[in-house]
C-alpha cells in the first residue's frame, strides 16, 4: 500500500498525550490509488494525525472492477512503519523485496514490517472478483524498533470475539480476551466489528488507549453519533466501554492504542525523525539498492516525488 500523491505534504505526528473522551467526526478526502481505485483517506486528516500508533488509514470500495484492472500499485519503498492490508471483498497480490509472494483474501491479515527499508507492490490478480473493498492502514514503529529487519506476515486464521449481534475479528493487538498473532511493537488494537441490524451493546475498552471507529459499511451509532461509510469518529481517551447501536447490518473498524508520544515526520511512504532522514531515504530509493528490488511486477517502480522546499521538522500531533 502506498501514498501515490505526487505532491505529498510533510506531516508532523506524535508527541501528545490523550485528549480525554471526545467525539470528533472526520470525513475522508478522495485520493487516487493506482489505475482504477479511489480511496477515502481518513488519516492523516486535518486536525487529527494519529490514533495510538495508527498513522495512515485509507478506506476503499466497494468498487466494481469486473472490467477494470483493479488495484495496481507499482513497487515503492517504505521505512519506519508497518502496513496492514485488510479486505472485505476481492483479492490483492502482495510482492516485496524479501521475495514474498502472497495473495491476501477477505478477513486475512497481510502485515508488512518495513523496519529500516523494504519495497513492495500490490495488485489485483488478472482473474479477479467483481468487487474490491477494504482498508489500508499504517502503524508507526517506535524508535526502539524502527530500524528492525524487514518482514512480512500472512495470517489467515485470526481470533474472534462474539456477543449478541456482534462478531469481532482481532486484526492486530488485543481486544477483550483475544490477541492477534500479528507482530505489534506498541500496545494497540485493530478489530473488524460485524454488527447485525438492531445490535445494541457496549464494547470493553482500555482507558489508557485512544480510539477511533471507521465505518466500512452500513450505519452505526457510536456513542450516540451516527457513523456511515466514508467517515471515522475519533473518541479520545479515558473510556472503559463503547456504546454501539447498529441501525442496519454494518461493519466498522475499531482502531486504538496508547497515545504515540514520540515526535516523528511522515512524508510520502517514509516515517522518520528528521528532514535529513527523510531526504536520505528518498535519495536512497532513487540511487541505491537499500530498499531492494521487487521481482515479478509487470511495470516500472514508482519514482519518488520532489521534496518540498520547506524543512521537514518533527512536531506534536496537530489537532
Amino acid at each position: 500500500m502506498s501514498n501515490l500523491d505526487q505532491k505529498p505534504a510533510p506531516t508532523p505526528c506524535g508527541g501528545e498525550s490523550g485528549a480525554g473522551p471526545v467525539r470528533e467526526l472526520l470525513t475522508g478526502r478522495q485520493v487516487p490509488l493506482g489505475e482504477s481505485t479511489v480511496v477515502r483517506r481518513l488519516l492523516p486528516n486535518l486536525g487529527r494525525r494519529m490514533v495510538g500508533a495508527w498513522c495512515f488509514v485509507d478506506h476503499y470500495g466497494p468498487d466494481d472492477i469486473a472490467d477494470e484492472p483493479g488495484m495496481q500499485v507499482p513497487p515503492h519503498p517504505h521505512m519506519g512503519l508497518q502496513t496492514v492490508s485488510w479486505l472485505h471483498q476481492g483479492e490483492v497480490l502482495h510482492r516485496d523485496s524479501l521475495g514474498s509472494l502472497q495473495t491476501v483474501r477477505p478477513y486475512e491479515l497481510g502485515l508488512m514490517t518495513s523496519g529500516r527499508a523494504i519495497s513492495h507492490s500490490e495488485e489485483s490478480p488478472r482473474a479477479h472478483a467483481r468487487f474490491l473493498e477494504g482498508a489500508q492502514l499504517w502503524v508507526a514503529l517506535p524508535d526502539a524498533h524502527r530500524h528492525t529487519a524487514p518482514a512480512f506476515e500472512h495470517h489467515a486464521d485470526l481470533p474472534v470475539v462474539t456477543a449478541p449481534g456482534l462478531r469481532g475479528t482481532v486484526i492486530l493487538g488485543s481486544l477483550d480476551t483475544a490477541t492477534s498473532p500479528g507482530t505489534a511493537y506498541t500496545p494497540l488494537v485493530g478489530a473488524d466489528l460485524a454488527l447485525t441490524e438492531g445490535a445494541d451493546l457496549k464494547l470493553p475498552l482500555e482507558p489508557g488507549f485512544e480510539y477511533a471507529v471507521l465505518a466500512m459499511s452500513g450505519s452505526v451509532d457510536v456513542d450516540g453519533v451516527r457513523v456511515e461509510p466514508g467517515s471515522m469518529l475519533y473518541l479520545g481517551t479515558d473510556r472503559r466501554e463503547l456504546p454501539l447501536l447498529a441501525r442496519t447490518d454494518a461493519a466498522v473498524l475499531l482502531l486504538g492504542g496508547e497515545p504515540f508520544e514520540e515526535k516523528l515526520v511522515m512524508w510520502w511512504n517514509f516515517i522518520g525523525r528528521s528532514g535529513e532522514e527523510i531526504n536520505q531515504a528518498r535519495e536512497d530509493w532513487m540511487t541505491t539498492t537499500r530498499f531492494g528490488e521487487v521481482h515479478g511486477y509487470d511495470g516500472a517502480r514508482l519514482r519518488a516525488p520532489e521534496l518540498p522546499a520547506l524543512p521537514l521538522k518533527p512536531r506534536g500531533r496537530v489537532r
